[in-house]
């Protein structure tokens, strides 16, 4: 009877229960909470979109200047498109500032870091490549001064603003530090100033990309003798000191692939930061530990891989060698082409067994909202497309020319492997990085595991502790371990040749000769430095997926 008559009671409880919250959802309180976090939401959409369409009509209007200046340099001129760059180089700087100044200190400005943001390798990049754009600015102010007579004062003072700014953009507090923090207040001004940034750095590339008179300049150079347009006609100047002028012209050419790389990994950063504004990440979320880059006993990738770094040193040494000498000799394009030829299958081979691989292990994919890791499989996917680019142009250029020449047929090879090869690595590289993290006590207990096998042998036993540590990870754990440790030294080498000099693309003649110089001069300088942001952006990637492994 007892336990028949307990019906009512709980039913009397579950009624006063949904009695309250049907009072608390009515109440004055979650009202008037609700209405709050729905105006912040929209205050951050509203915020978002006018940043963003500020970007994108700042990015449309400078385009037009750049675009007007390539068709018709007569009526608009570099220098007027330097004039409109400065102008938004020290609207940025008055906003960073301001954000140093006052936003940074203010309490309570900065709660969340996004551990996913600002890894080591983009910070990095970011002193790296800003130090050798700053030194570019630096050439071409001395350039400009030896060339003064020729020269107006707009040429001089670019350069200047543009050391200002990389420097200002460069520090801790904007860059290497914000980059992994949340603003907590969503402030509308911040969001303008990171996307008027944004969209400065996006102009500069474009710029870099398409304006080839300083190149031309230093053509020129061979006869002695500078042209460049002035209204309707023409004026031309003689460089006073020739050991100057060569090394100006020089170290601008050898750093200005640097330049575009730098442009491209602040527009990845600034777009993080104006991601991160205003966005509340979840405690665990922020405080989790990545796992530390430990070697595991890794033995075959990173000795086929020291292999194919130094065997493409001393390949890029041999070439460098002719082509700072002389043009480089037939022989010279051909063993630079072949190197490709025999280490990109190979590279190919691996990612495709790494796939694989992913495909037979048990872990879960990630499926976490993640706009950093999102981000990054975005720049991956559009960094790819620069080389890419390349390579079927090469392909087209070469097959309607004369495909059954020995070096023709090479680059044939190369371009078709390079395709292929930024497929499957990405293909290799996104499924890395969407696996869930392995349990923490499994990495744990591998810990003690080797921490007591170093306690019981001596130093003379070293290396068996080491075959033993490697000996405890599965085959699969292994076989991602080795193909990503393969896949980073070679991405380091395929990194280091273009970006220090070697630009046989360019300096074949076969494409240049079919598509006229200024034609293939912006084709090269559109994807090359993508393709080199994409071997530095692969290596970074490549690291995630080894630890994650």
């Amino acid at each position: 009877v007892s336990h028949y008559s307990s019906f009512p009671a709980e039913a009397a409880s579950d009624q006063a229960r949904e009695g309250w919250k049907i009072n608390y959802e009515k109440s004055w309180l979650h009202r008037h909470c609700s209405s709050l976090l729905l105006r912040d939401k929209q205050a951050q959409k509203a915020g978002r979109l006018f940043s963003g369409l500020m970007a994108m009509n700042v990015v449309f209007l400078g385009s037009a200047f750049i675009c007007s200046m390539i068709f018709n340099k007569v009526v608009i001129t570099l220098e007027d498109v330097w004039i409109f760059l400065s102008i938004l180089k020290v609207l940025a700087l008055g906003w960073m500032a301001s954000y140093l100044l006052f936003t940074r200190r203010k309490p309570h400005a900065i709660l969340y870091r996004d551990a996913h943001a600002g890894p080591m390798w983009v910070k990095g990049s970011l002193i790296l490549f800003g130090a050798c754009s700053v030194l570019l600015h630096m050439f071409r102010i001395g350039y400009n001064i030896i060339h003064i007579q020729c020269k107006s004062q707009v040429a001089l003072l670019f350069p200047s603003i543009g050391i200002l700014f990389i420097c200002i953009q460069n520090t801790a507090s904007l860059i290497k530090d914000r980059c992994q923090k949340t603003i907590n207040m969503c402030f509308f001004f911040d969001r303008c100033g990171l996307m008027l940034t944004l969209a400065i750095n996006l102009l500069l590339w474009l710029l870099a990309v398409t304006d080839d008179s300083v190149h031309k300049e230093i053509e020129s150079e061979q006869n002695n003798t500078i042209q460049r347009y002035e209204g309707n006609g023409t004026s031309s100047c003689r460089c006073s000191n020739k050991t100057g002028c060569k090394v100006f012209q020089n170290g601008y050419i050898l750093l200005y692939p640097f330049n575009t790389e730098y442009c491209l990994i602040c527009c990845s950063m600034l777009y993080v930061m104006w991601k991160n504004v205003g966005r509340r990440i979840a405690q665990h979320h922020s405080t989790c530990a990545k796992p530390r880059f430990k070697p595991h006993g890794v033995i075959f990738g990173p000795l086929l891989g020291i292999f194919a770094v130094i065997t493409g040193i001393c390949i890029f040494m041999v070439y460098q060698v002719q082509a700072t000498s002389s043009s480089p000799s037939h022989q010279a394009f051909i063993l630079y082409y072949s190197y490709y030829i025999v280490l990109l299958p190979v590279m190919t081979l691996g990612a495709l067994i790494g796939t694989i691989t992913h495909g037979l292990e048990e872990r879960e994919l990630d499926t976490l909202k993640n706009p950093t890791r999102s981000l990054d499989v975005i720049l991956l996917m559009g960094a790819a497309l620069g080389q890419i680019g390349i390579s079927y142009f090469s392909i087209v250029a070469i097959v309607a020319t004369d495909p059954t020449d020995l070096l023709n047929s090479i680059i044939l090879a190369y371009s078709v492997s390079l395709i292929i090869q930024h497929i499957t690595q990405n293909i290799f590289i996104i499924e890395g990085l969407h696996r869930q993290p392995l349990p923490a006590n499994e990495g744990r207990s591998q810990a003690e595991h080797s921490r007591n096998g170093s306690r019981r042998q001596d130093i003379r036993k070293a290396s068996q502790t080491y075959i033993q540590t490697y000996s405890h990870l599965n085959w699969k754990r292994k076989a991602l371990k080795e193909i990503s440790s393969f896949l980073i030294m070679c991405n380091i080498i395929l990194w280091i040749m273009p970006s220090f000099g070697a630009h046989p693309v360019f300096e074949n003649g076969i494409e240049k000769s079919f598509y006229g110089y200024s034609t293939w001069f912006v084709i090269v300088n559109f994807g090359l430095p993508l393709g080199v942001f994409y071997r530095m952006h692969s290596v970074g990637d490549l690291l995630e997926v080894y630890r994650s492994a």
